[in-house]
């Protein structure tokens, strides 16, 4: 994730953006219509801008996060009726050892 960014944190802007914010804008929308509340257009605007905008960061988040997460490569070679596995590391070993959790992307060839 961004450097600073707590998974803690990550999961409270993922709930605001799929799931408090559109509810909050779909609430003022429907209720300014029935009530005549004013500025709709521009309170549900602003949210939905707003939402974007988080979504965005936490897309950008989830991926450098993705990324930094890849161990390398799980190679499969098919040697006559035999398959040879080998990881290709991305890393030096020892700075995989600290890491919580790694993936491998399996590569056939």
């Amino acid at each position: 994730m961004f450097q600073g960014m707590s998974n803690t944190l990550y999961d409270r802007l993922k709930f605001l953006a799929q799931i408090a914010l559109p509810a909050v804008g779909t609430l003022y929308f429907t209720l300014a219509g029935i009530w005549g509340l004013p500025a709709a257009e521009q309170v549900v605007g602003t949210i939905v801008a707003v939402d974007t905008f988080i979504g965005v960061l936490l897309q950008l988040s989830s991926s450098k996060y993705q990324k930094d997460a890849t161990g390398g490569d799980l190679v499969v070679k098919e040697v006559g009726d035999k398959k040879i596995f080998s990881l290709e590391l991305n890393d030096d070993p020892e700075l995989l050892e600290k890491k919580d959790e790694v993936t491998f992307k399996v590569v056939r060839e």
